[in-house]
């Protein structure tokens, strides 16, 4: 049985929907991803990670996808103390959030229509309430008549839309996205950055992982700052 889900219309307004408290990591070959980081991001808020190549991001983000568990301090997603998840209650937690990769991922031998529907596939849903949720999700990324076609014959922007499509058809309250813009050029970084806007004005908590720093000053949101797997900066502080 599924561990029991508080949704972001449930949780308190005092309780975050994401926190880190005194949070390591540490890997076998000694290196230390993160180190004492503390972070709180209250539901429905939108913020950036940024920070040189190796300060931390990747390692934070798959700390709350439960990619990764932290070796020190405690993580809270969504109510859930990831330390105490059981491993056979991780589906579950993924199902909560939804993640984005600057390489999208995508299954080649699939239709795009398929690549979206597989985490729902793989979650038991019915057919009918798969068609449905895959159309909106189509319809959400500006992707609806490309369903049949197959990732390969997409453009890079087309296929990441196609990754933030998939990553939203199971309605996680939380988004995560490494990188997303990474491989694109300044116009299409822009449509992604404002299309994650839009998923924030609905009520989706997301953090974004970016090293384009020029791109997320010109949005109105909360940049945090890692260096060396510590927080250098948080610009929810300065307000």
């Amino acid at each position: 049985m599924a561990p029991p889900l508080v949704t972001a219309a449930q949780t308190h307004d005092t309780e975050p929907m994401i926190r880190f408290d005194n949070v390591a990591k540490r890997y076998a070959t000694g290196h230390e991803g993160l180190s004492g980081v503390d972070l709180h991001l209250e539901p429905g808020e939108m913020a950036f990670l940024t920070g040189h190549s190796g300060a931390g991001k990747s390692t934070l983000l798959r700390l709350i996808g439960l990619l990764e568990r932290a070796t020190r301090g405690q993580v809270w997603v969504n109510g859930r103390n990831l330390n105490k998840l059981k491993t056979r209650d991780i589906p579950y937690h993924r199902r909560e959030v939804g993640m984005i990769f600057q390489d999208h991922r995508l299954l080649h031998d699939r239709t795009v229509f398929d690549n979206i529907a597989l985490p729902l596939v793989v979650a038991g849903m019915g057919h009918a309430e798969i068609n449905r949720r895959v159309r909106a999700a189509l319809d959400k990324v500006s992707l609806l008549k490309k369903e049949k076609v197959y990732p390969i014959t997409l453009s890079g922007g087309e296929q990441q839309r196609v990754g933030i499509a998939r990553a939203l058809v199971s309605k996680p309250p939380v988004l995560l996205a490494d990188e997303p813009t990474g491989n694109l050029d300044p116009e299409l970084s822009r449509e992604i950055m404002e299309l994650f806007v839009q998923f924030n004005q609905v009520g989706v908590t997301l953090l974004i992982a970016t090293h384009d720093v020029d791109l997320i000053n010109s949005f109105d949101k909360r940049i945090i700052n890692l260096r060396n797997g510590c927080v250098a900066g948080d610009s929810a502080e300065a307000h």
